[in-house]
């Protein structure tokens, strides 16, 4: 059984016009795919094509218009609002927006346990530094604020962030491209080394081909909101099956 199923997933907008009447807009149409334990998906588009979309739906950011998403064998809207922490978690594009600039590294680290689960601030704290080391940032830096990190040190901050509760599915939405090139092969190399030792499944959205190829096993393809490819990462990148796959391919430096 797949760890996440999605079938015939559709998602709408509606949006009133000048004259107010309503417009419906199709972000995502009849997206269905299948995620194993321990996988990476890579999915890649354009802007608008619903990468994001997609990745607030499994979320549960945002709420869907029809289709079916199981994760576990479990309706994914059934899952118990305390346990859903512990099953997906996201880390987002932007680390400076996601962060809690009030907030030192260790609480911002720490707050899902101490959210989820009774435990005292100093054991909180004694998990936060400890995981702060998994994702190679000094503990001395602990008592640090958001500003007071690089790009590449606060992304790894929301990595840390979203490991603690130990969840099955992290989702990384476009989670290097605001960082310098150097950098991005660091955080890639570091979510390869997290990936393995947490045993996790990913999904990795980016618009950067390069990225997608070295870190996914498996690669989606969307196209204003349709699949138009799905497969193993080297078969989609060497061989691809549809043109507007190999246009990205062409365009990309």
């Amino acid at each position: 059984m797949s760890l996440l199923s999605v079938k015939n997933l559709e998602k709408s907008y509606v949006t009133k016009t000048m004259l107010g009447k309503t417009q419906e807009h199709k972000v995502l149409k009849q997206v269905s795919f299948e995620l194993e334990s321990n996988q990476i998906l890579g999915i890649v588009g354009e802007s608008g094509c619903g990468k994001s979309t997609l990745a607030k739906v499994l979320t549960r950011l945002e709420s869907f218009s029809a289709g079916e998403i199981k994760f576990d064998g479990k309706d994914l809207r059934s899952l118990d609002s305390k346990e859903f922490p512990h099953l997906i978690q996201m880390v987002f594009q932007d680390p400076y927006q996601s962060l809690n600039p009030r907030k030192k590294a260790w609480e911002i680290i720490a707050d899902p346990v101490l959210v989820t689960e009774n435990i005292s601030r100093s054991e909180a704290k004694k998990r936060a530094l400890a995981m702060m080391e998994k994702v190679g940032l000094l503990t001395e830096t602990s008592e640090r604020y958001p500003h007071q990190f690089s790009g590449g040190q606060r992304q790894r901050l929301g990595i840390a962030r979203a490991l603690m509760l130990r969840p099955k599915l992290l989702i990384l939405d476009e989670p290097v491209s605001a960082l310098d090139v150097s950098i991005q092969a660091q955080v890639l190399n570091l979510l390869l080394k997290l990936q393995k030792e947490f045993q996790l499944s990913m999904i990795f959205i980016s618009h950067d081909l390069s990225v997608v190829k070295h870190i996914s096993d498996k690669t989606l393809v969307l196209y204003f909101g349709e699949i138009v490819e799905i497969g193993p990462s080297a078969e989609v990148f060497n061989k691809p099956q549809h043109s507007y796959t190999q246009k990205l391919l062409d365009s990309a430096p």
